[in-house]
């Protein structure tokens, strides 16, 4: 087959060469083994794939738990028993006031920790008109647990451990008494069985007379009686 081909080859390129027919062979296996070596060179060095490794937080967590047993620890907190359950905390950052008084809603309200008292009249509804505010603090900080009252007159001092008189030694006297001459509608509302018709009566009556000189004067006021006046004589003055 060799020979076959070599008597083919142009006459010019036999002489040329001068190769024999056995040469030609020698070179075509040489070629033939060279692209053999080289395709299986390209193939063996081809980008392949690689496999992420798998995660081991379950075997970490298996082995930290296998310690904790071996030194006696439980690894899962159980409650102990016969114990009572915990109550659930308090809303941090909360406080709890009592709003009463003059308000349009009056009743236990919850504020963030830190409000003032103008927060409080606010959540309650805002103060109603008329009424006097000159001594409330509404710039205060609150504290949890607290009464705010608005409008209301402060009720006379206990008796002293003696139980005598007002006035009289270890006693002490009514603070912060309404004046029946200066006051407002609003304020003389405050007062006990007081409501807009009697402050009202009570107005009438200090203006037809230039003011009150006595307390015993409100037993001429219409709609004031024995008891009334009983209630009414501790808490104000003329």
């Amino acid at each position: 087959m060799v020979s076959g081909l070599w008597d083919r080859v142009p006459l010019w390129v036999r002489i040329r060469w001068g190769l024999a027919p056995r040469t030609l062979a020698a070179l075509a296996l040489v070629l033939v083994a060279a692209v053999g070596l080289a395709a299986f060179h390209f193939w063996s060095v081809r980008p392949q794939g690689v496999r992420a490794p798998e995660t081991v937080e379950a075997g970490a967590a298996a082995v930290a738990e296998d310690s904790l047993r071996a030194t006696g620890a439980d690894p899962v907190p159980r409650p102990v028993a016969g114990a009572p359950p915990s109550p659930p905390p308090e809303p941090a950052g909360e406080i709890v006031v009592d709003v009463s008084g003059k308000v349009h809603r009056p009743g236990v309200q919850r504020l963030p920790a830190g409000s003032r008292v103008a927060d409080a009249l606010r959540a309650a509804g805002g103060v109603r008109a008329g009424t006097d505010v000159t001594g409330l603090n509404r710039a205060r900080v609150l504290m949890d647990g607290e009464q705010v009252a608005v409008g209301l007159p402060q009720p006379p001092a206990a008796l002293g451990a003696t139980g005598g008189a007002a006035g009289a030694p270890g006693t002490a006297g009514p603070a912060a008494l309404l004046s029946l001459s200066v006051a407002t509608k609003e304020q003389l509302e405050t007062l006990p069985g007081v409501g807009p018709v009697l402050a009202q009566h009570i107005i009438d009556h200090r203006t037809e007379n230039g003011g009150f000189r006595s307390v015993d004067e409100l037993r001429q006021v219409n709609g004031i009686g024995d008891r009334r006046f009983a209630d009414l004589r501790p808490l104000v003055q003329p």
